[in-house]
């Protein structure tokens, strides 16, 4: 679930969101990745609602039909999770040594977790040890195995084997990472903005200090022109995503965008706001943007008229090659955005060690 040694071949990062599945292989080859396979498919309303899976069906066939029009034959997969099941924390705990963290991480666990210990899945990662303080730094997660499973079920129903589960937020940290690099000075967040969730992970001094979920996301946006604008849901999607190849844009459709990206900006920067007046670090030096909905031009304009820092949109496909032969690179490039999380899974290795 976090930072790991990934020592053997690459999994296939399975994103289950929730209007689309999206399937991505890597290789490693030289010293980079390469894109291998990759595939998507949009699965119909309501299928998943804050994470849970109300359609398993949908999701079995969805994934199936990828798989199968991808031609992907790996059938070991990563999966993420995310929604109101998943609960991180940054925790301190005294110092101790690694057997003793083991044995000891479940009643830490119980402090920290609203729910029973005995109906969660548990694990974490030594983040910093302050020696001088006798202290170290953990990030805890747990997610409800009943949503694990349920994950586990339709992939094993549409034939794969999950392998991996991890925490969305992280999945985008993975992949940024291998492009960027992470500065241990400093403080930066990421924000992936999707259909129905907006997710931001903060990163101070190289380490994941802060996460937030926040449900107002790239639906809003199309909720507030069909509801301003008097359309249907799918001519309001068009709109938003620049009016189709034959469709003029009216004015008010921009206008509309504008003032939903300005809410959810708004909506950042209170969890912005959050962190820095609970965390006594620093103040944030860089945002970054990803997501299907990080192409909104108003969206990096108002994130960045209120944080007053640089925001960036961020192509997690940048220093990514692809096999030309099985991989129509326009067609990928031009939903690089949609792809972080299931690249950051397809980082992911079937041998892993946890970094010491």
């Amino acid at each position: 679930m976090f930072e790991s040694l990934f020592d053997g071949k690459n999994l296939v990062g399975v994103d289950i969101g929730s209007s689309s599945v999206k399937v991505v292989q890597l290789k490693e080859a030289k010293n980079r990745y390469q894109v291998v396979r990759w595939g998507y498919a949009p699965l119909p309303p309501q299928t998943i609602i804050d994470g849970h899976i109300m359609n398993p069906g949908a999701v079995t066939e969805a994934l199936a039909r990828v798989f199968h029009d991808s031609k992907i034959t790996k059938r070991d997969v990563a999966v993420g999770v995310y929604g109101q099941s998943v609960i991180v924390r940054k925790i301190t705990v005294p110092m101790m040594t690694a057997q003793e963290l083991e044995q000891q991480i479940g009643w830490e666990a119980e402090q920290h977790i609203p729910f029973d210990i005995k109906v969660m899945s548990i694990d974490y990662e030594v983040l910093r040890k302050r020696q001088e303080a006798g202290q170290m730094d953990l990030l805890l997660v747990a997610a409800k195995k009943d949503e694990i499973n349920d994950y586990a079920s339709i992939l094993k129903e549409a034939k794969l084997k999950p392998a991996v589960v991890d925490i969305n937020a992280f999945t985008i940290q993975n992949i940024f990472e291998h492009q960027n690099g992470l500065n241990p000075e400093g403080s930066l967040a990421l924000i992936n903005v999707g259909a129905a969730v907006t997710s931001l992970n903060i990163i101070s001094q190289g380490v994941s200090a802060f996460t937030r979920e926040i449900t107002n996301a790239g639906n809003t946006i199309t909720e507030e022109i069909q509801k301003q604008c008097n359309v249907p849901y799918e001519q309001a999607e068009a709109y938003k995503c620049g009016g189709g190849a034959t469709d003029i844009v009216p004015q008010e459709v921009h206008n509309t965008i504008a003032g939903a990206c300005d809410g959810l900006a708004g909506e950042i920067q209170r969890s912005l706001d959050f962190y820095l007046a609970t965390s006594g670090e620093g103040e944030i030096n860089r945002i970054f943007v990803c997501g299907g909905s990080a192409y909104l031009a108003p969206l990096i304009k108002a994130v960045e008229k209120r944080a007053r820092v640089p925001v960036t949109l961020f192509d997690p496909t940048a220093h990514l090659t692809v096999d030309n032969k099985f991989v129509d690179e326009a067609a990928f490039r031009s939903r690089a955005a949609q792809f972080v999380v299931a690249l950051g899974l397809g980082l992911r290795a079937d041998k892993e060690r946890r970094a010491a």
